[in-house]
């Protein structure tokens, strides 16, 4: 056997995945029904906030193939639980956060419409559907606040006693003094009030699951999930079952983008209703219902002041933060707005004084949760937004004011001013690169050839940076079987992002075995207890973890060696899958010295535990142009250098980084999900909401720098699942401001549509 370089870290192979999933032989978990399944079906409200009169389901109890019909007390009766929210939070009074409890089905009153009422179990998914529009539900409209601005408006109706004014929890970081005693001694102020809208986190394959129960009364609940561990966990708490009793399987999943992390009201009805009908029961989500209730993602309003010297140095930073979480406190929504999205709002800058508070809001709209970037894209957005405008107030290179305000390499370790700490970087370097690889100095050439041809034409530079890891630690298991395999087992899961492949690499290499001979278990919370792929963790932790557990496997074989050859561990070398004494011609294999014990295998459990957070870091550059007669916008070039620590597969890297901008530019340019004021969603299909088709894109020019590899991880990679949709936003819409600036046009909304654009044109000119 010869060493797999071609299979090792930093190789451009291809995904083993992709040959399953593009002959069509992948597994989803509506391609795992059986003869005899039953179908549930939901009726949901129609009403953004109304209260549960009465609800007759007797007609469709006795409808041809009906099963079962339950409601919310029917669960309530049968000790089902709610989802309870995040008890680390805090309201303004100091108490913990509280929010309307939501049930798996709808108890009392409905708070957004799409809320589960009542489910219909029966023999087709058919007859569930005919049985649904046989419920007759009594309804008694309750004032409704479908946005912010009408939440927190004088004398808004008030949804929860608990969250006075509608606030549910807030945060408050930095100090308030000296940030004040900065903005008192700058040279100039940029003020700036931004909104990332609601987004629907569209995944390809659609919230779906299967329920069944074994003879001894074990739950096996299949689904479409980025953490089955953790849903196992939280499903087990809501039906009131021990632990042990639930498990939960994933196949292959169509996409999750942190919709997935989440278990649903969907997902525990259909568990219970398998429990109590002791048959197996299926449920797969329309696209209405996903873009109805599915949690959403951003919907948050920020303002900010940058204050700054007279040479263009950051002196201060205030920020005030307000986030809209939906009708419900259990998603992430509010840990989003106002813990994560400020760990960054700093990005790569030197700030020496920040005062920021953000508060929780609750509406009569659907939960809003973890999507992509979570709470970093805005926090990034902000600050970018604020340093262009900055830059254009001062007359100066916006790559410039970056550059003066770049945390040095020497100073790192950097302790930021909201008490995170940067390990490794190098800004400038990254910054250089850029500038180089997007010809900067060459735009003002391309900025005239676009006005010959009646196009306006601008551009934008983003520096900055993003926070990886949620939980630092993660368990795996390897083993070494007699038949010469390698099974590593782990919690972390595939959904799209390359992740099988990354980690055969990864064993490939430490354990210097052929790639054929490895295998990747997960999708089974009986097999690996953990947190589950979700914050760029997946290679960061889970890759580190592979790793550790690597070298682990060697040298525990070491010792097995040892004594098989009669040899002192210290004599015993290892390569290419065979253990050898040392200037000798003895060895044994891998394989063979598993087949030795007593179990037939080398097995380890590696708990791996990395030193906090790390922070992927780039440049972007774009370039855009604006046809000024119809306001369609057009990316005509995008350069990224992105600082990812050790690249194990640049094919992957490179394909995350395309994805994380194409989402970012639907954001940018086109999607919105959009209430009207009575809570009413008016975005709930592909006619109304719009997505980036391949053609709305150019040929990304994709760059890594990895000469600064993390330094708190055995890896040394820092994630990169989400980077692209981090930095690509305000890059965008900034390229979009830069072309119209010539006009008078200082800002515009998102998604900066053609008729936006074009209405902002107008305007200027009018004026």
């Amino acid at each position: 056997m010869t060493t797999p370089l071609k299979f090792g870290i930093g190789q451009a192979i291809t995904r083993r995945e992709d040959d399953r999933l593009l002959t069509g032989q992948g597994r989803f978990v509506d391609d795992l029904g059986e003869p005899g399944d039953l179908h549930v079906v939901f009726v949901r409200s129609p009403y953004a906030h109304a209260r549960l009169a009465a609800i007759d389901d007797r007609e469709a109890r006795a409808a041809a193939g009906v099963a079962a019909v339950f409601t919310g007390a029917d669960l309530v009766a049968e000790k089902v639980g709610s989802f309870p929210p995040n008890p680390a939070l805090k309201n303004a009074a100091g108490q913990k956060m509280s929010t309307p409890p939501l049930h798996p089905l709808a108890v009392d009153v409905v708070r957004f419409v799409g809320q589960p009422v009542a489910a219909v179990v029966a023999a087709s998914r058919a007859a569930a559907e005919r049985a649904a529009a046989l419920v007759q539900v009594d309804y008694e409209p309750l004032p409704a606040v479908a946005s912010l601005e009408a939440a927190l408006a004088p004398g808004a109706p008030q949804l929860w006693a608990d969250a006075p004014g509608n606030v549910a929890a807030v945060s408050r970081f930095g100090d308030a003094a000296a940030c004040d005693a900065a903005f008192a001694r700058a040279a100039h102020v940029t003020k700036l009030a931004v909104m990332n809208q609601r987004l629907a986190p569209v995944t390809i394959e659609p919230r779906g699951g299967r329920a069944s129960v074994a003879a001894d009364g074990r739950l096996h609940y299949q689904a479409t999930s980025q953490n089955p561990s953790g849903m196992a966990q939280s499903l087990a708490k809501i039906l009131g079952l021990p632990p042990a009793q639930v498990r939960v399987t994933v196949g292959d999943v169509g996409g999750g983008f942190g919709m997935k992390t989440l278990l649903h009201p969907e997902d525990v009805v259909c568990a219970f209703a398998a429990r109590r009908l002791g048959r197996p029961v299926r449920w797969r989500a329309t696209r209405l219902e996903e873009f109805q209730a599915a949690s959403h993602g951003r919907d948050q309003h920020a303002e900010g002041e940058l204050a700054l010297d007279a040479d263009g140095r950051i002196l201060g930073l205030r920020v005030r933060i307000t986030g809209n979480i939906g009708a419900f406190g259990h998603a992430p929504a509010a840990i989003i707005n106002l813990m994560v999205g400020p760990k960054v709002i700093t990005g790569v800058y030197h700030v020496p004084a920040i005062d920021l508070s953000a508060r929780a809001v609750i509406t009569n709209t659907n939960v809003v949760g973890a999507y992509r970037g979570a709470g970093r894209p805005e926090a990034i957005f902000l600050i970018e937004r604020l340093m262009d405008r900055a830059a254009a107030e001062l007359q100066m290179d916006p790559a410039e004011l970056r550059r003066r305000n770049l945390v040095p390499p020497s100073a790192m370790p950097y302790r930021t001013p909201m008490g995170e700490t940067f390990d490794s970087g190098d800004f400038p370097r990254l910054l250089d690169r850029a500038l180089a690889e997007a010809d900067w100095a060459g735009f003002e050439a391309r900025r005239r050839d676009a006005a010959a041809r009646g196009r306006l034409r601008g551009r934008a530079i983003s520096t900055f940076l993003e926070w990886t890891g949620v939980v630092h630690e993660e368990t795996v298991r390897l083993q070494v079987e007699a038949d010469g395999r390698v099974r590593a087992f782990t919690a972390m899961q595939a959904m799209g992002q390359g992740i099988e492949t990354s980690y055969l690499q990864i064993l490939a290499e430490a354990l210097q075995l052929d790639a054929e001979r490895i295998e990747i278990v997960q999708g089974d919370s009986d097999v690996a207890t953990g947190i589950g792929s979700m914050g760029s963790r997946s290679l960061y932790i889970g890759g580190s973890a592979m790793m550790t557990a690597s070298q682990q496997a060697i040298d525990e074989g070491r010792k097995l060696a040892g004594e098989a050859l009669e040899a002192p561990p210290a004599d015993i070398i290892y390569g290419n899958g065979r253990f050898s004494v040392a200037g000798t011609d003895l060895g044994i294999d891998l394989a063979q010295l598993a087949a030795r014990q007593p179990d037939k295998r080398i097995a380890i459990s590696t708990v791996q535990k990395v030193g906090g957070p790390s922070w992927p870091n780039g440049v972007h550059v774009c370039e855009v142009e604006v046809d000024p007669d119809t306001g369609q916008v057009e990316i005509v070039r995008y350069t990224t250098v992105d600082d990812v620590g050790r690249v194990v597969n640049p094919l992957i890297v490179a394909g995350q980084v395309h994805g994380g901008i194409a989402q970012a530019v639907g954001q940018a340019l086109m999607e919105q999900v959009v209430y009207d004021g009575e809570g009413q969603l008016l975005t709930g299909s592909f006619m109304d909401y719009a997505l980036p088709r391949a053609d709305d894109l150019p040929s990304f020019d994709t760059h890594t720098d990895e000469s600064s590899p993390c330094k708190i991880n055995p890896l040394g990679a820092k994630g990169v699942g989400e980077l692209g949709t981090v930095g690509a936003t305000p890059t965008v819409i900034n390229a979009v401001l830069d072309a119209l600036r010539p006009l008078g046009v200082t800002d515009i909304a998102m998604p900066a549509t053609p008729e936006r654009v074009w209405r902002a044109i107008q305007e200027a000119r009018g004026h």
